[in-house]
Parts: structure tokens; sequence; C-alpha cells
């Protein structure tokens, strides 16, 4: 299945709890169980207003999906072509 990244515009994001962000985790968690194996989430990495998640998925529409289900912004739904890393000079 093909990975997606997700941009999420969600104003001060980073300013939430631990317990706040854990919230937010298990919600996704839920619809992702309903929605197996259509969608995977990987990691997300939270900014000051924004959150970068990782999906693997079916299709970028299921990704979407997850978002509605989830009440979750999805302003961004972008497939990896391809990934490079340090080790990709080599």
């Amino acid at each position: 299945m093909p990975k997606f990244i997700i941009e999420r515009n969600i104003p001060d994001l980073g300013k939430l709890s631990n317990g706040e962000l854990r919230d937010v985790a298990r919600k996704s968690i839920a619809v992702l169980k309903e929605m197996a194996p259509r969608v995977q989430w990987l990691r997300s990495f939270v900014t000051g207003d924004k959150m970068y998640c990782e999906y693997i998925a079916e299709s970028a529409e299921a990704v979407r999906e997850h978002a509605r289900r989830g009440g979750f912004p999805a302003n961004s739904v972008a497939e990896v072509k391809a990934t490079v890393d340090p080790t990709s000079g080599e």
C-alpha cells in the first residue's frame, strides 16, 4: 500500500499537554480499528500549529475518510513517491 504524509493545521497544537495528545491519539486509534486494514498510522510530528503524520493507506481518500471520522483536519494529503536519507548518498 502507498505511504502518505498528512499536514494538519491545528492552532496552538504544540501547547497541548501529553494527556491531551494521548486523547487525540486514542480517538485516531479507535477510528483506525474501524477502518483496518485500509489505513495504518505510522507516526506523527507535532510543531507549534501543525501536525505531520505518516500513514500507509489504500488511497488518499481513505486517509481523508479517517480524518472526517475522527474530526481531524487533513489540510494536505500527499502520496510519498520516494524517501531519501543519509544512506542514499552512499
